[in-house]
This record gives C-alpha cells, structure tokens and sequence, in this order.
C-alpha cells in the first residue's frame, strides 16, 4: 500500500509518498494548481499505480485551495481523502523535533495515511447547491461585518450633526430594498437644521412626501418627535457642503451594503429551496428565514457525519471529558474547535428559542431546566444549541434516507 500525502496552499501543493517501512515511494515536489501542475502530479501517480501497490491520497482540509486538487485526483479514480487540519496537527509522526516545512508536513500527512489507512474516509464532492450556498453564507458574513462597521462610522458622525438621528423611530423599518428608515432619512435629512429651520407643518408636509417616494410609512406622532429633538439636539459640525458630503456619502456606502445582504438573503433562500429537507429545517422552531439557510450552509449533508456526536463535534459544542488517574474534571468548556460559522447560526436559533419560550419545545425546556439550576447564560445556551444540533441530525437524516429509498 502507498499513502500519498498532499500539503496543501494557495498556489501550489507540496506532494510525497510513503510505504510500510518508512520507505520513501516518492521525495517531495511542488505542484501548480494549474492544468500543467495537476497533469504532472496525475502522471506520477499513475506510475505508482502502475507498480501494483494500493493508493490512498491524503490532504488537509486548508480553506478551499484543497478543492481543484482533490477534484482532479477523484475524477482520475484515485482514492482521495480530506482530513481536518487539526488531526494533522496533533500526528507526532513520531519525532521530538519541530521541523515545520512542506516538505516535512508532506510526509507526515503521508505517514498519517499509512497509520489510520483502515480509518480514512473517502471524499465525496458536495453537490453544486450546497456549496454555492456555504459560499453565500460565507460572502455574507463578511458583508454583515462590512455594514456594521460603516453602520457604527456613520451614527458617530451623526452625533455630530444631528444626534440621536438613528434612534427617531421605534423600530429599525425596512423598506423593500431591505433598507433602514433612518439611513435614507438622514440622506435627506442630513443635518438638525435641515429639520428645526422648518415650522412643524412644513416638516411633516415634507417628510409625508419623503415617506411616500421611499416607500416608508408615514405617521403624524413620529413627524412631531423629530421635529421635537432636532430642535433640542446640539451640533458640533456646521451645515455646509463638506459635512453634506460626509454624512450622505456615508449613508449612501451603508445603503450600498444592505443591497447586497438584501441579494444575498434571496439568493440563499433559493438555493436552501432547492434542497430536499429545505421544508423540514424552515418548521423548525426558532430557525428564521436566515438562520436556516445560514444552518443548511454550514452544516452540509448531514449523512456525510457518521453520528450525531461529530456533528457536535464539528460544531465544536461538545465537552470532551478529562479525566487522569483519581482527578475527573466535572465543569468542562465546549471544544470550539470546530466551525465557528455554524457555532454563531446555532447561538442565534437557540437564543430565539429562549425568546419564544414554548414549553411544548424540548431544547427550551432542557435550557430552562439548566437556567433553573443557576447555570451562566453562555453555558444553558450553548448546552441548548448542542441538543437542538443532535435534534437536526436524527430528523434531517432520517428524513433524507426515506427520501432517498423513496
């Protein structure tokens, strides 16, 4: 047998095989991920393969430089194995020194084929829908992050113009583009003065045509607030064109944001449509019409986990017991060394899940029997997001197999 072990980075790859015995089949080479690159490392394989010995291709799981690699690799029939990183990592390859070079962490993938050869498990492609949606996620988390910071830019601005200006309406409206009411509201209004200069029946005649051109409602009683505070609101920066410039310009780049979490949001809920247990996650309690395509994202197909446990485990909820001779750890905190994607989606179901409050709901009434007990906030709710996990795991699976026999 012949373990081929892949160090796997951005451009190229470094590559080595190893049989029983610590002979060498192959010294470490670079490979392109290009066409010529690929092409080469398929025409060496081959030359193994031709030997007569079994191949087994081994490689960490690094971001998404892995994919054209492993791809290429299953289309020519070999057997191709994706390993988490930190499995790698943990491998001693029985050796006290620290060498960390590609060649070196070529070999010790390939030893660690050699060692769990019995224990490999194959790589299957995820279908196009499921990873085109776990980028979308992706792209949108990285958006998400993008509008807050400008959404936080912007109101320190306005506290300089015309404070309190995100907090004049009781609830953050959306319009049909997924924009915020008092976004759009300070591209127009910009400045308190652009407000207090008028007379209150002015304003509100104003502002009623502004509501009806931007698609927000129009209400007398928020027209007489505003009109109140930016009378009584204090600015440090006069109303000129340059301060114009600033806040609008600032809103604006907000605004531009939102449009494309709004895109986002409908193209991910298609693509989670699209998939066969979209109507069975959407039931669930406390997944919304974000959160359950941000799951069905991050967590895949859940037949490619072989039981409930690693897909806690892959969450990175789980608490691995300690124990070591007469000492056995009682209060023990969640690995975490799993996908932190899909830890936050499952915080945000379970922390609605608390909001609902439905005592018919079995992951409520687990956290509220911990919270009973005393138990920290971070510690009922992780506990929560754990069982809800194992709940998704037996009712998504049990209901794809049926489909599937079906």
């Amino acid at each position: 047998m012949t373990a081929v072990g892949i160090d796997v980075s951005k451009y190229k790859s470094t590559v080595a095989a190893r049989r029983p015995g610590g002979e060498v089949a192959l010294l470490p080479f670079d490979v392109g991920h290009d066409v010529t690159g690929i092409k080469n490392l398929l025409e060496k394989l081959q030359g193994l393969d031709d030997e007569g010995s079994e191949i087994r291709i081994v490689m960490e799981h690094t971001g998404m430089y892995w994919r054209p690699v492993a791809l290429a690799l299953q289309q020519a029939g070999f057997f191709v194995s994706v390993v988490n990183a930190i499995l790698i990592h943990n491998f001693s390859d029985n050796s006290l020194r620290k060498v960390k070079t590609d060649k070196a962490d070529a070999l010790k993938i390939a030893n660690y084929g050699l060692t769990f050869w019995m224990d490999l498990r194959e790589y299957s492609a995820e279908d196009e829908t499921r990873q085109m949606l776990k980028i979308q996620n992706r792209l949108y988390e990285r958006t998400t992050t993008t509008g807050t910071m400008l959404r936080n830019g912007l109101i320190s601005l306005l506290d300089q113009t015309f404070p309190g200006a995100n907090k004049l309406f009781l609830n953050e409206g959306r319009n049909s583009k997924g924009h915020v009411k008092w976004v759009d509201f300070v591209i127009r209004f910009w400045h308190k003065e652009c407000v207090a200069a008028l007379s209150l029946h002015t304003f509100a005649d104003t502002f009623q045509k502004w509501c009806k051109r931007t698609g927000y409602r129009f209400s007398t009683s928020d027209a007489e607030r505003i009109h109140t505070a930016a009378r009584n609101a204090v600015a440090t920066l006069p109303k000129n064109d340059s301060t114009k410039l600033l806040i609008t310009q600032a809103a604006i780049s907000l605004n531009t944001v939102y449009d494309s979490l709004h895109a986002f949001r409908t193209e991910m809920n298609r693509l989670a449509s699209l998939l066969p247990e979209y109507e069975l996650v959407m039931g669930m309690e406390g997944v919304g019409k974000i959160t359950g395509p941000q799951l069905m994202a991050e967590v895949g197909d859940v037949r490619r986990f072989s039981h409930k446990g690693a897909l806690v485990a892959y969450a990175g909820v789980d608490a691995p017991p300690y124990q070591s001779g007469t000492f056995d750890a009682k209060n023990r905190h969640v690995s975490k060394r799993g996908s932190p994607h899909l830890r936050k989606v499952l915080f945000e179901i379970a922390s609605m899940i608390l909001v609902h409050g439905n005592p018919d709901n079995s992951v409520f009434c687990f956290m509220d029997k911990k919270r009973a007990e005393g138990k920290h906030f971070y510690v009922y709710t992780v506990a929560g997001a754990a069982k809800f996990l194992r709940i998704y795991y037996a009712r998504v699976k049990e209901y794809l197999n049926t489909q599937e026999i079906a």
